[in-house]
């Protein structure tokens, strides 16, 4: 694949206290996006303190000290504008797209709760937003089916030490015992301006949007050095089987194996694996399993690379009448064969062709310009590797394939049997 390189043009510097600003204008659009991205996930926490970054992520939406609780929300709505948040593993982001003429308004609500959040911190919210978070952990892990299947593979896949081990949403008893002090350490570490970045995208005055971010975050005072967590490379020695007894009707198998990190080569490669197993009705594995075996119901394979660490993971649900057994041996006999031919040289282009698409699609808009500019500097170091992406998929060869491939996929994986309650494992 050649000339893989985006055109997308934006400016980008960085205030005294640390805040990068990254700035893509657009004059076609009649609206304009704001994200906030910080540099803190819930693999900046620490065992026995897990929760915090997706508790936070409610926290700043309920007032500071010159924005009522709730306003940040009511003020945006009201003139048709759109904000949400999101937490993952790696990253905490704040966003809002407005019309353009609103470009002051969402700068100054994300100003205002980046400098001023602390004075306006009860305990009161603090205990309203536990709960929150504590019903949702209920609603999306406890109380839904397969909820707790990706919690368990987390735990079987990384050691304790590992700020993998936990899911985003953390424990139940971490939250409860989260204090006023811890959450006010935890934001005037991770929530300043140097572990910030500021990203506006859409139709703006970009003298007008200078003067308006100098305005409003450069007196912010800048917090203290970010100390980054570092983990050494995991590694499975054997075959770890754990079989977690659920409420659920048919069983599921979970297959989970140690791979790079995001945004390397091996990243991309194992990528295209895993569309060549798994991606569409022609893939290997659904074509096998659930096509002309008729033993399984889904198949879903994915490349998950994270900032510092990666895993493959491969999930069936059998068709009712078929074990886990059943479809875990064809699987394995599939991926095998995968291995020993590798792939061709249409199945590598096809994959490549999705990703272009994909990608390309997935800028059309403001918000998701604003997302992916941040996450390039936040993640990857460089806002101008959303215009290099693609190129991680140039020279793609099935050699290339089979041999990480094989290097990923032979390691002993981690073997999850989700199993209906008072069953075994199949």
């Amino acid at each position: 694949m050649k000339n893989a390189s985006l055109a997308l043009a934006f400016e980008e510097y960085s205030l005294p206290n640390g805040l990068h600003i990254i700035l893509h204008h657009d004059p076609a659009v009649p609206v304009v996006a704001v994200e906030v991205m910080y540099h803190v996930g819930s693999k900046n926490e620490l065992p026995g303190r897990t929760g915090l970054a997706h508790l936070f992520e409610h926290m700043m939406f309920k007032g500071s000290q010159n924005v009522p609780d709730g306003e940040h929300f009511r003020r945006l709505q009201a003139i048709g504008g759109y904000v949400n948040g999101s937490t993952n593993e790696d990253r905490t982001n704040y966003y809002q797209l407005v019309p353009a003429e609103y470009l002051d308004l969402a700068l100054y609500l994300e100003a205002d709760r980046m400098g001023y959040l602390l004075p306006a911190l009860t305990l009161d919210k603090l205990d309203n937003q536990r709960d929150v978070v504590r019903n949702e952990r209920r609603q999306s892990y406890e109380n839904q089916p397969y909820g707790l299947a990706h919690e368990t593979l987390l735990r079987a896949l990384y050691p304790a030490v590992n700020p993998y081990h936990w899911p985003v949403i953390g424990s139940m008893e971490d939250l409860a015992r989260a204090t006023i002090d811890d959450v006010s350490r935890f934001f005037r570490t991770y929530y300043a301006p140097n572990n910030a970045c500021l990203v506006v995208a859409g139709n703006f005055a970009p003298d007008a949007a200078h003067k308006s971010i100098a305005r409003l975050f450069g007196p912010l005072p800048s917090g203290p050095p970010v100390v980054r967590p570092t983990i050494a490379p995991a590694r499975n020695d054997g075959p770890r089987p754990v079989t977690l007894p659920d409420a659920v009707q048919l069983p599921r198998l979970y297959c989970a194996w140690h791979s790079d990190r995001w945004n390397t080569r091996e990243d991309a490669l194992m990528d295209v694996c895993t569309d060549i197993l798994n991606a569409g009705k022609n893939s290997r594995l659904y074509r096998a399993l659930v096509i002309e075996q008729q033993i399984a119901q889904s198949v879903v394979a994915y490349q998950h690379g994270l900032e510092l660490a990666g895993r493959t993971v491969l999930q069936i649900t059998p068709q009712p009448g078929h074990s886990l057994d059943e479809v875990h041996s064809s699987a394995v006999s599939i991926i095998d064969q995968f291995l020993d031919e590798g792939p061709t040289e249409h199945e590598i282009r096809k994959s490549v062709n999705m990703k272009k698409s994909h990608y390309v699609h997935g800028l059309a808009g403001m918000l998701q310009r604003a997302d992916g500019l941040a996450s390039c500097h936040t993640l990857g170091g460089s806002a101008g590797l959303l215009l290099a992406y693609l190129e991680r998929f140039e020279g793609i060869t099935p050699s290339e394939v089979r041999e990480c491939a094989g290097r990923i996929l032979k390691q002993p994986p981690v073997v999850l049997s989700v199993v209906p309650n008072g069953k075994g494992a199949a």
